[in-house]
């Protein structure tokens, strides 16, 4: 399955995702992990990104898949190569393989469409996960609101 991914993206994937998938191959992030902690402000919040749900890989009824990314990325103006890992058109968290190559490590990326901005959140998809945060720490914001962030 990771190798027709890696050859229908046209891009190496991470071994730290690999090693992710047999735990967790796509769906709701835990509550512990389900936010990533940001240096300068997004229309999101003044803080941080959300992380609830991480894209799969393979196809299930109703839910995104990365084998989604070639379409996706097309539909909503987004650079390549990339592999989205979240998001809902507005707003991605992609794998971002414009600075490493199609077989290179890729840094993990914040990308806002409406906004045409971009805020580089990890060097790469370990150092994500290993930094990501509870959203529940965040509390002063309303999750979902791009306003409460301004």
């Amino acid at each position: 399955m990771v190798r027709d991914a890696e050859r229908v993206l046209g891009v190496t994937l991470p071994s730290a995702l690999i090693d992710l998938l047999p735990l967790r191959n796509g769906g709701t992030v835990s509550a512990d992990h389900d936010a990533f902690p940001t240096h300068r402000p997004t229309s999101w919040s003044e803080d941080h990104v959300p992380f609830d749900e991480l894209m799969g890989i393979g196809r299930r009824a109703g839910t995104s898949s990365v084998l989604d990314t070639p379409y996706l990325a097309g539909e909503w103006g987004l650079p390549t190569p990339l592999v989205l890992l979240s998001g809902d058109g507005h707003c991605w968290i992609a794998l971002d393989y414009r600075g490493c190559g199609r077989d290179g490590e890729p840094s993990v990326t914040w990308f806002e469409t409406d906004l045409g901005t971009e805020l580089v959140l990890a060097e790469d998809f370990r150092s994500f996960v290993e930094e990501l945060v509870p959203a529940a720490a965040y509390e002063d914001d309303a999750p979902g609101d791009p306003a409460a962030a301004r």
